[in-house]
């Protein structure tokens, strides 16, 4: 069975870090793509960033280039999100996403952890 646990999230004020974690287990790791997406209250879920199954290769969704950054370890099943300046609208939930494929968009995703609140204070 494949788990995806993030871990990380909290309380910040504007202008500081976080850094959030995602454990795997049940899957091949290193043959996934894997991503983090984020839901705000009211709001669709949003793709945020992914990285290759390598991690040579990460694309970050607009609204976050520059101040975060997706990386991995395969040896140690674990995807990370260094968020950097952190603003009030980076406020949601945040979700590990795991796809044998793409995790560019929601439909694509093959796997979800259950979230970590981010709470970005003004």
């Amino acid at each position: 069975q494949v788990q995806l646990v993030e871990s990380g999230g909290g309380l910040v004020q504007a202008g500081g870090s976080l850094r959030l974690s995602c454990a795997a287990s049940g899957l091949t790791f290193s043959s996934y793509t894997m991503g983090w997406f984020r839901q705000a209250p009211g709001k669709e879920r949003e793709f945020v960033a992914d990285i290759s199954v390598s991690g040579r290769r990460t694309w970050n969704a607009d609204s976050v280039k520059g101040r975060f950054t997706i990386s991995r370890d395969n040896t140690k099943n674990t995807v990370y999100l260094q968020m950097n300046s952190l603003k009030p609208e980076d406020t949601a939930v945040y979700y590990c996403a795991a796809s044998y494929g793409s995790v560019s968009s929601p439909s694509g995703v093959d796997n979800w952890g259950k979230g970590t609140l981010v709470t970005v204070s003004s």
